[in-house]
């Protein structure tokens, strides 16, 4: 699926009114089938930009475009309709905690099912064993009939991650995916992602404090600080100095080493102004 921003600006639903918006003025053009990171400083917009994007929130300037199509001007039906192709995986996934692991995974489905059957597969799941192919992709497959409350905190994010891969949606949009992972299983989590969405034809679009892990595993990065977008560059062209720039007064992860030995010194005085163009 692609999509086109011009302007757009939101609010995050939990802010005060009056407020300055989460997000401000943000240009994005991304093709169907494109996987991009997005990384920035705490309160930087991230989230606020994957809600607009999955048209959770409504924005308060600028457009988006799905598919050619402003989301707002469609009727509820067909609303409703675009939203099930589009997928939502929030960093704490809402699970309830005395559900078994095999029916929280199958709800990653419901959007292609009719109501009967997916009223039905809350007490007998429609596929187990595609549940236990997605689960297996994130080394889980042996909590398969488990309760969630009986998981960790890693494990109930994997869980929601492999909702995603029973999805029919072509634009998956995945808030800070490892935060809960340690560093092999977050490498096995963003490379299940990303081959998974490249094998199916789907956009990716990611949030990740991990920097090391957005140049690891995606050609495309988009910084935002303070609610716009700072840069947008393939992942070889991104240097240290745009980095510096992103999370200066903000975060240390430069001063630990995170991106030291991946990316260079030799940046411009100042990056070049980024222009979208939708096509």
């Amino acid at each position: 699926m692609k999509l086109c921003a011009r302007g757009l600006a939101g609010r995050h639903p939990a802010a005060r009114s009056g407020g300055a918006p989460a997000l401000a003025g943000v240009d994005l053009a991304i093709t169907a089938g494109e996987a991009l990171a997005v990384i920035g400083p705490s309160g930087a917009g991230k989230t606020t930009l994957l809600q607009l994007l999955a048209c959770a929130l409504r924005p308060s300037a600028g457009t988006l475009d799905l598919q050619d199509r402003d989301p707002w001007t469609l009727s509820r039906r067909d609303l409703q309709r675009l939203r099930g192709q589009l997928f939502m995986a929030p960093q704490v996934p809402p699970l309830p905690p005395r559900q078994r692991v095999v029916t929280a995974v199958m709800a990653g489905a419901l959007p292609a099912m009719g109501l009967v059957r997916s009223l039905r597969s809350l007490f007998y799941p429609a596929d187990i064993p595609a549940a236990y192919e997605a689960l297996d992709r994130f080394d889980l497959a042996e909590k398969l009939f488990e309760r969630v409350d009986r998981l960790s905190g890693g494990e109930r994010q994997r869980v929601g991650l492999a909702r995603v891969l029973l999805s029919p949606a072509r634009l998956w949009l995945v808030d800070e995916p490892l935060s809960a992972l340690d560093p092999t299983r977050a490498a096995q989590a963003m490379s299940t992602l990303v081959g998974q969405a490249r094998e199916r034809g789907a956009t990716l679009v990611a949030t990740l404090h991990q920097v090391e892990m957005a140049l690891a595993h995606f050609p495309r990065i988009v910084g935002l600080r303070d609610g716009r977008v700072a840069f947008d560059l393939p992942t070889a062209e991104l240097s240290r100095r745009h980095l510096e720039r992103l999370y200066s007064q903000h975060e240390h992860e430069l001063s630990h080493g995170a991106t030291g030995d991946v990316v260079g010194d030799d940046a411009p005085a100042a990056p070049a102004p980024v222009v979208m163009h939708c096509r």
